[in-house]
Order: structure tokens, then sequence, then C-alpha cells
């Protein structure tokens, strides 16, 4: 059974008391209410009340939304939960992981670009903050990925990049930010993305490092923040089969299973070799990573069997609770097994002040919202000026001014919000009018609207007698779902494409991805700004007009490794 006076509970006899006693009174269906970390529900939609007094589930996650309205879910669902709930989000780039009104303060990769330490602190400090203002109490960060592969579609700048030990501190520092407000942080995703080319929520992807060079890496984090007393890890749906099979001699590739259901991950690598005693949960269980394991009503019962203690989402709720029930009344979830999940998740909700042995919820939502949005704001802007990074500049472009290239052809690229799916929106039109008050005459290339002369006739001179530089943003997001993060041109002759780059200046700035000199390797200057803020256009209009010099330090290879997107 789990030790809850030692690391990371470190509970004291009266605590220890109150969950063994609260376990052994509980009911079977309380029990496995706990279980479940279940999507935010929406006032407009579901009873909130009818809904946790039917489900009781352990925590519940929110995409999302204006403040005030989260801020009443929340209230309304710890209001009518005996056991108060984790409530957690996404809290990887700032508040605004939460809620519409929070701080997007930056990606991860531009606090590790601007090279200090205190932007990652600041990073958990903001989000922290505006995140708990509302209620929250968890964060499903830092992300302790490893960006080894810039051909990866899901990682990228949601990483602190390629240097593990810097990954480390930037993650530490984080955390640091997160539980000084009150909020838990839950680092993800073991046993370890950033190494596939794929995405899990596609399909079960591989972590294919050896199980020395697992150890050397991604290991090497993980120990060391289950040192540091990290409370909660989030398990992907990510393969180690290195560590299976040296767990496992002789297992056949069949048997081989991702870490959300593999018992050797578990149970073997992350709570025997690396002595992890805290609260496993985990990530969002509609995965196709996840479901392609097993059949979901034999998938759910192994989860726990495997030494999860929590499962993120359902797909049918009722259907995936009626899985579990079945499975603790045949003894394919043993008592035991049940007990031993409670009984973390019931440990961390004392030992990170959630509530107390009376359960009452402690540090629950503030009476009067304050988001000290323009305090975090200049937060940002500290660290933008700090992070944006002058990858080349080849043929000495900069600085741009008015003087040097009157007319300038704007192309964005990517520039969508994907249905409301990505965080970062949209950025032309901040550039634009940007440009146009620094006395630029922009033209914005409309890829709606082709001038079918330009693309099929037109020449160098035609060109020129339009603009005298062309200035690219590409705004392409990493997000979920989604096999590639590249630069896609238009289809039609690849019509908005810099063809011209060696005989009209050419600068490219990149708001998401720093990898996109592999598609553009010609191209003479080339900046990274990691993420698509206010904070960052502002940081690089004032860098590339020459009122601030270039300072970020780049986290990872922005070169991909080869030698002609350095020439």
């Amino acid at each position: 059974m789990v030790d809850l006076k030692k690391k990371p509970y470190f509970l004291n006899d009266e605590q220890v008391k109150y969950v063994e006693n609260k376990v052994k009174e509980m009911s079977t269906e309380d029990k496995i209410g706990q279980l479940f970390f279940v999507i935010g529900q929406d006032e407009d939609q579901v009873n909130l009340k009818e809904f946790a007094q039917k489900y009781r589930p352990g925590g519940i996650m929110y995409r999302p939304d204006a403040a005030q309205k989260i801020k009443r879910e929340i209230s309304e669902i710890q209001a009518n939960s005996e056991i108060p709930a984790f409530v957690a989000a996404n809290l990887e780039a700032g508040g605004n992981g939460i809620i519409f009104e929070g701080t997007r303060l930056g990606t991860p990769m531009e606090m590790a670009a601007s090279n200090d330490i205190k932007s990652a602190y600041e990073l958990g400090n903001v989000a922290g903050y505006e995140a708990n203002q509302v209620g929250a109490n968890m964060s499903f960060a830092p992300i302790v990925d490893i960006d080894n592969n810039f051909k990866n579609p899901i990682m990228n700048v949601r990483t602190f990049g390629s240097d593990k030990d810097k990954v480390l501190k930037m993650s530490q520092a984080q955390a640091k930010g997160l539980a000084k407000n009150h909020v838990i942080p839950v680092i993800k995703h073991y046993p370890g993305d950033g190494v596939d080319d794929r995405d899990q929520h596609l399909l079960s992807s591989v972590n294919s490092l050896s199980a020395d060079e697992w150890m050397e890496s991604y290991g090497q984090i993980y120990r060391q923040l289950i040192e540091d007393g990290i409370p909660s890890v989030m398990i992907a749906h990510i393969m180690q089969p290195a560590w299976e099979r040296r767990l496992s001699p002789g297992i056949a590739d069949k048997d081989l299973r991702p870490a959300s259901s593999s018992k050797l991950l578990i149970d073997g690598l992350l709570r025997d070799v690396l002595n992890f005693n805290g609260l496993a949960i985990t990530d969002a269980t509609p995965m196709i990573g996840y479901n392609a394991a097993l059949p979901r009503e034999e998938l759910l019962p192994a989860t726990i069997n495997a030494g999860i203690d929590m499962i993120l989402f359902n797909k049918n709720i009722d259907e995936d609770y009626e899985f579990i029930r079945k499975a603790v009344a045949n003894g394919t979830i043993s008592a035991a097994r049940l007990d031993e999940a409670v009984t973390r998740i019931l440990g961390t909700k004392l030992a990170q002040g959630v509530m107390d042995t009376n359960e009452n919820l402690l540090n629950g939502v503030p009476e009067v919202l304050d988001l000290k949005s323009a305090e975090h704001e200049a937060i940002a802007d500290q660290i933008a000026k700090k992070a944006v990074t002058l990858v080349k500049d080849r043929d000495k472009l900069l600085p741009i001014t008015p003087e040097k290239y009157p007319r300038v052809r704007l192309y964005v690229l990517g520039d969508s919000d994907d249905g409301g799916f990505k965080e970062g929106g949209q950025v032309a039109g901040e550039f634009k009018q940007r440009l146009e008050a620094e006395g630029f005459e922009v033209n914005v290339f409309d890829k709606k609207r082709l001038d079918f002369h330009e693309v099929f006739e037109e020449g160098v001179a035609d060109v020129k007698d339009k603009f005298d530089l062309a200035l690219y943003v590409a705004n392409v997001e990493t997000a979920s779902n989604q096999t590639t993060t590249r630069l896609d041109w238009i289809h039609l002759m690849a019509a908005d494409a810099p063809w011209f780059m060696k005989s009209i200046p050419t600068v490219f700035v990149s708001t998401a991805n720093p990898y996109h000199l592999y598609d553009i390797p010609n191209v003479s200057t080339f900046i990274n700004a990691y993420t698509g803020n206010r904070a960052s256009i502002d940081a690089v209009m004032r860098k590339v007009t020459g009122k601030e010099d270039f300072e970020g330090v780049s986290p990872v290879d922005p070169f991909c490794g080869r030698f002609e997107t350095r020439l």
C-alpha cells in the first residue's frame, strides 16, 4: 500500500488516519468516481449540481472560457462535491489555458530562449495566479519532454528545447511558480514525447531510445523531479519498447503497450526504478493513441491495474463508469488496487492543500476576481525582449526602415485558429498595423483572391514594381490531431512562396515553429519569436526596425542539422 508519510505526501498521523478511515468507509461507487478526471462541464448545457452528485468525480479539467463563467462553474462543482475535486487546466503558456482573459505569457520554448530561469518561474507564477483566481488548483504542466525530433508535430515550442539540463531547470522553476499559487504541478508526458515524428492523439507513438539513452535523458529529468517531490505525473499514450523489453525479456512485440496501459512502464519503471510514490493520471483517453491498444472495456481496467490512479476524460461517461464497475465487481480490478488508487488521490488532495481532514475546500475561489492583467502583460514584454532570436541575416537586410524599403508585401502563413482549437489566433492584422505605424506602405498577399497574371506570368521586374521587401510571417502552431507542422504553400504553383528571394529582400519571421528553415533554407533573414502573442510581435517589430538588439538564445537547432539552411 501507499506510504503517505513518505515523499511526495509527508502526511502527519492525523492525516494518514483520516485517509485510512475514509477509504474504509467509502462506497465502491464513491471510490470509482474518484478515479475519473472528467472534462469541464458547461453550465449552459448541464445541471452542474446534478452532474457532481451523480458522477462524484475526483477531478475535472476545464478548457478556456470567460473568467466569470469558469469561476461560477468551478464554484458550483466544488459546492456539490463531498470530497473537493482537483480542478485542472493546460497552463502551458499562461493563464489563457483556462480563461479567455488570461495572460498568454509565452510558450515554454520562449522562456528557454530568454536564457533566464526566472522566465520559467514567471510562466508558472502568472498562470498559477490567474488560474487560482477562478478556482483551479492543478496544472497539466510543466511539459518536461525533450524536443529531439524537429519533425514532431505536437511538441516543438511546447517544450523547453532539446537540452535536457535546461528542460529540467526550467521545469523546476515553472513548478515552483505554480505551487506558490496553490496550483499543483503535473509533469508530462511520461515516458517522453519529442522522439517520434507522429502525434499520440492519432496513434500510439513511440519513444524509440534505448533503455540507457532514455535513462540518461528523460529518465534523469523524471528522477530529479521525483526527488524534488513532484506530486503528480501525467502518463501518455507513448510506447517505450526498450524499457519494457529490459523489464520483461522476451516480451513479444504484440504485447508492447503505450505507458497508459503498461504495468511494466508504470509499476515497473516509474514506481520501482524511479521511485515515484505520487499520483499518476492518464493523458486524455479519447485519443486514438490510447484506444488503439485494447478494446476500451478491457483498456480502462488495464489502465488502473498498470498502476495509474486517475483516468482523464471519457467517451461515453456512463459507459466508462460501467466498464470500471464491472471490472471491480468481477475482480479484474481488485479491492486492494482500487483502495491504493483512492489512497493516492486523497493523500494528494491533503498534501497539496486542496482540502483538510474535515473535507473542507482550501484555497478555493476568491470572492473578488483580480487578474493583475497589466502587471502580467509587463512580464510578458520583459520575456519577449529577451527571447526573440535572430537565427541568420545573411545579406544584412536588417534593420528595415521605410527609407530603405518603403513598400512591404506581407505574407502570413498558417494564420488560423483551426475553428477555435488553437490558442494563438491570428497575427496578420497586428503585423500590418505595426508596419504601417512605422511608416511602411503595406500590401497583404490575399491567398483567397489570387492574381493569376502575377502567379503565372510576372517576372522579377514586375514584382519589383510592386514592393521593395517581402516580409513573411509564419504562425504555424503546434496543435493536437495533426500529422505535420510544416510550411504548406498554396498548392497552385506555390503561389505564396518567395521564388524571388534572391532578387528582392526577403525577411522571414516565425511566431510559432522554430524549424521553418527546413522548408525555406535559402531565405536571407530568419527570426524566431516562438509565440504569436502581443508581446512577441511588439518585440519583433522593435528589433527588425533597429530600435532594440536581438538577445534570444535558441534552445534548439533551428538549422535542423542541414548544411543548406546555414547558407
